[in-house]
């Protein structure tokens, strides 16, 4: 079990130089004075001071002329929408856990520090921080760390509101990074996959997941009348789609596969396999997406 400060770890997103705490005023200030940021409820606010301007606008927004500032865009999400509801469907319950036991299988066992990127409800530091593991619940949301940490108050548990593009932390500074149900949310999926990949140890395991081969739907925004993607979703990937976008590096060991039965799921198959164990579930839907490939997840996994 490692004994970790948080200091040791962080850096100023807009000018990478470490940081310390002005006790006065409650922020992390970087050592040249230059750049602050504030804590809120003890969770730092690491977010770069152009965040909004770091990227043109996603092709969805182009084709309709329309247009998408991500940070304000999930920060008034996560206020709008409690991610820390429990669905009221058993049949989503029982998806999500499947989900979250897909990822956890693949999670090294040696890992000693994940970072969660888009913690949601922060089941990952839920689940891993009683083994001795520390998390670091990000999100460019502050409601969601906040809540976090509250939810889940162990001593190595770290809340941190960032941006994937811009992060605060040193290279090479995670085991594991898990990010789920995220990148198809992000205006630069490659880019997104390479900003991971820099504060990533040698030998560590960045784990993604996403909807499989989503048909983007679009429905009509009632306060301004344009086009707007369902759910914010703004990419759809397969197999060869999410490996087209990891870097070229010889050193980099990925697979990805389909998985979660969606026939399966219309059966309401549930209502059974909920019983089940993981590894007996997932020879299930392994058969059942061999009879028919109708499956609903993608997981990539990348080795540095």
């Amino acid at each position: 079990m490692e004994n970790l400060n948080l200091l040791d770890v962080l850096i100023s997103p807009d000018n990478g130089q470490t940081l310390h705490i002005d006790e006065t005023d409650d922020q992390l200030v970087d050592h040249s004075g230059a750049y602050s940021y504030a804590r809120v409820e003890g969770v730092p606010v690491l977010l770069p001071k152009n965040a909004q301007e770091r990227f043109a606008k996603p092709e969805a927004f182009r084709q309709f002329d329309t247009s998408f500032y991500y940070v304000t865009h999930y920060q008034t999400d996560a206020e709008a929408f409690d991610y820390f509801e429990q669905p009221e469907s058993a049949a989503e319950l029982h998806e999500n856990r499947r989900l979250h036991e897909a990822i956890i299988a693949e999670t090294p066992g040696n890992t000693r520090r994940i970072l969660d990127v888009g913690c949601g409800n922060a089941w990952v530091a839920g689940h891993f921080c009683p083994l001795g593991v520390s998390v670091f619940s990000m999100d460019i949301s502050t409601v969601n760390p906040v809540k976090a940490i509250k939810k889940y108050p162990f001593d190595r548990h770290f809340g941190i509101v960032a941006d994937v593009y811009a992060l605060p932390f040193r290279e090479s500074t995670f085991d594991c990074i898990i990010a789920a149900e995220i990148i198809e949310h992000v205006p630069d999926p490659a880019a997104f996959i390479r900003c991971l990949l820099k504060v990533l140890k040698p030998g560590g395991s960045l784990i993604v997941t996403t909807p499989y081969n989503e048909k983007i739907v679009y429905t009509l925004c009632i306060h301004c009348n344009r086009p707007t993607p369902l759910h914010a979703h703004l990419h759809a990937f397969t197999e060869s789609k999410i490996l087209d976008l990891l870097p070229a590096d010889r050193r980099l060991k990925a697979n990805a596969y389909a998985f979660s039965s969606k026939i399966l799921s219309r059966l309401h198959t549930h209502i059974l396999l909920q019983y089940l164990p993981y590894g007996v579930w997932r020879g299930i839907d392994k058969l059942v997406n061999r009879l028919l490939f109708k499956p609903g997840r993608l997981l990539l996994k990348v080795a540095k």
